[in-house]
């Protein structure tokens, strides 16, 4: 069987998870890569088949997004070449996890394909959504990458396509310690802003994983780190808490480790709005800005209730039963004998 795997490169989990299932999609077949927008931070540790520009995302220093940055990386005329060009009818099996490219190409092309991931859970009215609902927010989340099936990811399983989130084994493994002090990943503000903020909690030590360093350095209270997978793994293992965005994959793996969490959502990204909406309804705080974070508020946060423990490790072998049975139905080129080609799972 030949795999076609579509990976969103503007942010860094897509490719964390694509890294932690490449192991698995392999014992079903052959699978080629395709990687798409380029302002991710983390290196994929595989091999590329096809890269792409794609539609990239661009934060400011002020915890919002880049429009002017986004509108300037966007070619149309390249956009339309690549979806004509891009081959998905080569392939037994298309995973889109929400990249745009490859689901024009398949609508295109009459491919059949699979929305795998994060986003393809909002295809459920069941999922949380934030008080006001945001139309094109809405539009985008349910349009974007459209696909003839769907496989979701979210910290709860809200309907029966969805599934809990995909955790790297390295957290998995891990055996979690507080060593009094906070993670802390907040892409979308820069060091001058995040200094603001937590300098003047001077009780506190802060690891701050930042886009603008390349060495690790101190300052004050604070830490400065270059974003990178083991040394952010590491932190988060042993942290007392971490402080970060409305993303998915982040929160789930601080939930699997038991950690205290405090999310600040992008502005203008609904996506991570709705995170913190399902995130607060399972007791966990959300602010809107940074500027919210007072210390009285800090304090308060991090001594104040129990944190969340939630048990992700049979996702993948779930998920990847999930693939298989929805690849198999009704008859495929390939039919994939279940027990054989999962037994590598653990549970």
């Amino acid at each position: 069987m030949k795999i076609f795997y579509a990976v969103q490169a503007t942010g860094n989990g897509h490719i964390s998870r694509a890294m932690e299932l490449l192991p698995h999609l392999e014992k079903l077949g052959t699978v080629d890569i395709f990687l798409s927008g380029s302002n991710s931070t983390l290196a994929i540790d595989a091999p590329v088949k096809y890269r792409s520009q794609g539609l990239s995302l661009f934060y400011k220093c002020d915890g919002g997004l880049d429009y002017w940055k986004i509108m300037r990386s966007f070619s149309p005329l390249q956009l339309r070449k690549e979806v004509q060009q891009l081959p998905v009818e080569k392939y037994d099996l298309v995973l889109n996890d929400f990249e745009y490219i490859t689901a024009a190409a398949c609508a295109k092309k009459g491919i059949p394909s699979i929305n795998f991931g994060h986003q393809a859970s909002f295809m459920s009215d069941q999922t949380p959504r934030p008080e006001h609902k945001n139309r094109i927010g809405e539009w985008v989340l349910k349009n974007y990458a459209k696909a003839t099936d769907y496989a979701g990811l979210h910290f709860e399983k809200y309907d029966d396509f969805i599934f809990t989130p995909v955790i790297k084994q390295a957290i998995l493994d891990a055996e979690p310690k507080d060593e009094n002090y906070i993670t802390v990943y907040l892409p979308s503000y820069c060091e001058p802003q995040l200094t603001a903020a937590f300098a003047p909690l001077q009780e506190s030590r802060f690891q701050i994983f930042s886009r603008e360093s390349s060495t690790t350095r101190e300052s004050g209270n604070i830490r400065f780190i270059p974003v990178d997978k083991q040394l952010f793994n590491k932190s988060l293992v042993n942290c007392s808490g971490i402080i970060t965005g409305g993303g998915f994959e982040t929160p789930a793996e601080a939930l699997h480790l038991g950690k205290k969490i405090l999310t600040i959502p992008i502005r203008g990204q609904y996506e991570q709005q709705c995170n913190a909406a399902a995130l607060e309804r399972l007791g966990i705080d959300a602010l809107q800005k940074l500027e919210e974070l007072t210390p009285d508020f800090f304090y308060h946060w991090i001594n104040g209730k129990q944190s969340l423990r939630l048990d992700y490790s049979h996702t993948v072998r779930e998920l990847m039963e999930y693939l298989c049975a929805t690849i198999n139905s009704p008859a495929e080129k390939h039919p994939l004998p279940l027990a054989s080609n999962l037994a590598g799972i653990e549970e």
